[in-house]
């Protein structure tokens, strides 16, 4: 029998003949609970608004997307497109032509990005899940669908033929400029819908057929400026990036969901990391009330600890039971601070105790990661204060009455 544990659990679990004692355990107690149902909740939070944010990027983002390795486009040949149809991880893959372009309407315009895409785009993206207004286009047609912001810039509605919408391109070459005409492509265009995703891509993007854009651009039959993929459920991504890769070779870069985001996914785990170290800094503040409950009963219990050192305990098992003491008393506040943060979570989920507006609650996001996180940084801030505690009792201290 481990005879420090044994002793360490009474003293954890008996109350002090000083009252003072008492109140000043039972404030350290609280503020380690406190501080674990904090930090849970606030990782949970952050966890919630990652995936709200990254929700509407997902929405048109693929699976894979192979991009030019140099300059804005590369060639698709037929024999690259009879591969890329036989990899069994790809369920569907859309051929891509983005450019900037100017858009005008009567005496209004605004830069845009045009993004031409072919018929299988819609197995890639569920464009009708974007659809504010009126449909999407149809290939071999002038039409498109715009963003909500772009929408709102020029005055658009939805199939109004009464108003003339003209898409502008400069051409590539060398010279002087004579004329607009000489300086930019353009197509006439009619609006069949509006598109909402987030304010960003509302501002920036124009949807239009492949063959509107590739003459646009004076693209050749062949040349893309990107081919997005969606996989089938379960396959190793790696694999299918390997394969792709082997199949276009140099001539593009193939990036996940994750590093089409890249500069959001880093911002957003910056902010993580930068809550994670606020919040630990106030629980090593909470956790000097440990060091001192402990100093407080080790003064408290210096008459029994001097009895336990005459009949032949070491200084060691003595600190020991100190540390222990600490120890559990922080794993044991660790762990109803995480189940009282995960009721809470539980309940914001189920209820929306709290809401950022009137109809959009704050999200919370549960992870078995934040357990970890959690219970990990209450267990050593929890050692390292008992530790401190511990080493505070000496030998001339047993040796006193």
């Amino acid at each position: 029998m481990n005879v420090s544990l044994y002793i360490a659990k009474r003293y954890l679990r008996s109350k002090s003949s000083n009252n003072a004692i008492n109140i000043i355990t039972y404030i350290a107690l609280i503020g380690v609970v406190l501080g674990a149902a904090s930090l849970f909740i606030v990782l949970s939070g952050f966890a919630g608004l990652k995936d709200f944010t990254l929700q509407f990027s997902s929405v048109v983002d693929p699976d894979l997307k192979a991009e030019a390795a140099v300059g804005k486009s590369f060639i698709l040949t037929e024999d690259n497109i009879a591969k890329l149809e036989n990899i069994e991880e790809i369920a569907s893959f859309s051929r891509i032509i983005e450019e900037r372009v100017v858009i005008a309407s009567d005496n209004k315009n605004t830069l845009a990005t045009i993004k031409g895409v072919d018929a299988n785009y819609k197995n890639i993206v569920k464009t009708d899940s974007i659809m504010e207004y009126g449909g999407w286009f149809d290939q071999k047609t002038n039409q498109i669908v715009v963003g909500w912001g772009i929408s709102n810039s020029l005055s658009l509605g939805v199939l109004d033929f009464t108003k003339a919408l003209n898409i502008y391109v400069p051409k590539a070459g060398k010279g002087q400029i004579t004329s607009a005409k000489t300086a930019f492509n353009s197509v006439r265009a009619i609006n069949t819908g509006i598109f909402y995703i987030n304010e960003n891509l509302n501002d920036t993007y124009v949807f239009a057929p492949i063959d509107l854009t590739k003459n646009l651009v004076n693209y050749k039959e062949n040349q893309v400026s990107s081919i997005e993929f969606k996989l089938n459920e379960g396959v190793d991504e790696t694999e299918a990036k390997t394969k792709i890769q082997n199949i276009l070779g140099d001539k593009v870069i193939i990036k996940n969901r994750m590093q089409l985001n890249d500069a959001l996914y880093k911002m957003l785990n910056t902010e993580n990391l930068a809550v994670y170290l606020i919040f630990t800094l106030v629980l090593i503040i909470a956790f000097f009330n440990v060091v001192g409950s402990l100093i407080m009963m080790i003064l408290d219990k210096k008459r029994s600890l001097n009895t336990l050192f005459n009949m032949g305990a070491t200084l060691k098992d003595i600190r020991k039971v100190f540390f222990l003491q600490g120890s559990l008393m922080s794993i044991v506040g660790g762990v109803i601070g995480l189940i009282v943060a995960l009721i809470i979570v539980v309940l914001q989920k189920q209820f929306n105790l709290v809401m950022i507006t009137q109809s959009l609650p704050y999200p919370v996001t549960v992870k078995i990661e934040n357990f970890f996180i959690v219970f990990f940084t209450i267990s050593i801030l929890g050692i390292v204060a008992s530790k401190i505690a511990s080493v505070r009792i000496s030998k001339a201290m047993m040796q006193t009455q």
